[in-house]
């Protein structure tokens, strides 16, 4: 039986968002990847995959949401906590109907999000 930490991805084309998140993580035990580009982080997964996927909507290139098309559309099942700083009804309705765990919004309350990543992990696991 693993006793592994779970590894959890945060992309967000923000270098300070990625690295605040990174720091608050760590600090709660979490193993940390951070992503600048939803092109890097899809190419990750080809060696591994994150136990849970901190995602921003907005982002140049590829945004939030075609990552978490993309996921689907690769069958994996990549538990996925939204972040944005736009918030919208119909990014809202986008995110949830894309299976996303929580949608939140930014800035962050960190006990919020610990909570978001620990129940979509544990629903991820039943």
């Amino acid at each position: 039986m693993s006793t592994a930490l779970p590894l959890i991805a945060v992309l967000d084309d923000d270098a300070f968002v990625c690295k605040a998140l990174q720091r608050l993580l760590r600090s709660a035990g979490l193993n940390v990847e951070t992503y600048s580009s939803g092109g890097a982080f899809l190419r990750s997964l080809a060696s591994h995959a994150p136990d849970c996927l901190v995602l921003d909507v907005h982002m140049p290139n590829l945004n939030g949401f075609e990552v978490q098309s993309r996921l689907a559309q690769a069958g994996l099942r990549v538990p996925v906590v939204i972040i944005t700083g736009h918030d919208t009804a119909e990014s809202r309705a986008r995110a949830l109907a894309g299976h996303a765990a929580a949608y939140l919004l930014k800035p962050i309350d960190e006990r919020t999000l610990l909570d978001a990543i620990a129940g979509a992990i544990a629903k991820a696991g039943t």
